[in-house]
């Protein structure tokens, strides 16, 4: 018994008759009758009744052919699997990503990708949000992370959600009790100097009807967290854009939860290269 036995008795059963068979697979008929004589005297079963009107399973051919369906799946699985990692030869994989994402998620990601491919070229650069979406559509990376949602022109994943969280000077707020708007409300705050996560504090500071007193805009996040230690105000930073949190800093939730989602995202009209199909299935695998 050979794949091609089977592909033939599968194609039959489909075509419903010899002829038809052999001009799909492109064989003579007599090929075809003799695939099928070697099979059912192998096997010592019929396989197929044949007849005026074409050919027929059989009981046991039924079967054979259900059993034969799964074997050629399987076969183009090992296929496809096969020129997958034949690809993956000397390729590369540029991956684009804003700063905390890259800091704290991806490491680990792409240490375990090059483990199992040591063969792709991987490579890694920091933008804000707005330049990982330019080096997507201009070609300069194949996959980047981001916060979604994102616009229509990308495919994208979510991987993780990234809880904000308010920062304080240490001792400034007992640790076990929740914090309040009230409290926050007495507050200055620094606030990060970055449109996403300027646009979702403002937003949800509104949504409830809360007053933000604003003392200081700030693009670095590790800046802000050092302002904070230094007593200079409160701050509200998603927990990875924080990370480290010196011991000279508190962080707590806040009244209302507030997260940010993490994706990783390409372009939807370009299809992904093998590298960037098995990174994907590293990302997912969280």
């Amino acid at each position: 018994m050979n794949i091609s036995q089977l592909q033939v008795l599968v194609t039959i059963s489909q075509c419903g008759s010899f002829s038809d068979a052999a001009m799909q697979l492109e064989m003579s008929q007599s090929a075809v009758s003799r695939a099928i004589a070697s099979l059912e005297n192998e096997l010592n079963v019929p396989l197929l009744v044949r007849g005026r009107m074409g050919a027929k399973l059989t009981t046991i051919g039924a079967s054979v052919v259900s059993h034969a369906k799964q074997i050629l799946e399987l076969r183009e699985s090992i296929e496809y699997e096969v020129n997958l990692e034949k690809a993956l030869y000397n390729s590369r994989l540029r991956i684009a990503s804003f700063r905390s994402a890259a800091t704290h998620i991806l490491p680990p990601k792409i240490a375990e990708f090059q483990r199992n491919y040591p063969r792709v070229e991987v490579s890694l650069d920091e933008f804000d949000p707005a330049g990982v979406e330019q080096a997507l559509r201009s070609g300069d990376a194949d996959l980047g992370l981001l916060p979604l949602p994102r616009s229509e022109d990308f495919t994208t994943w979510e991987i993780t959600r990234d809880e904000y969280v308010v920062l304080l000077p240490k001792a400034q707020h007992p640790t076990a009790k929740p914090i309040t708007w009230d409290e926050l409300s007495t507050r200055s705050f620094i606030l990060l100097n970055y449109a996403e996560c300027t646009t979702a504090v403002r937003e949800h500071w509104s949504r409830w009807q809360q007053p933000l007193k604003v003392a200081y805009n700030v693009k670095e996040d590790s800046t802000i967290v050092s302002m904070v230690a230094q007593g200079l105000g409160a701050a509200i930073l998603p927990r990875l854009a924080a990370m480290p949190i010196p011991d000279t800093v508190d962080s707590c939730p806040l009244p209302v939860p507030l997260e940010r989602v993490i994706g990783v995202a390409i372009l939807a009209n370009v299809p992904p290269s093998p590298a960037v199909t098995r990174f994907l299935e590293v990302m997912k695998d969280s």
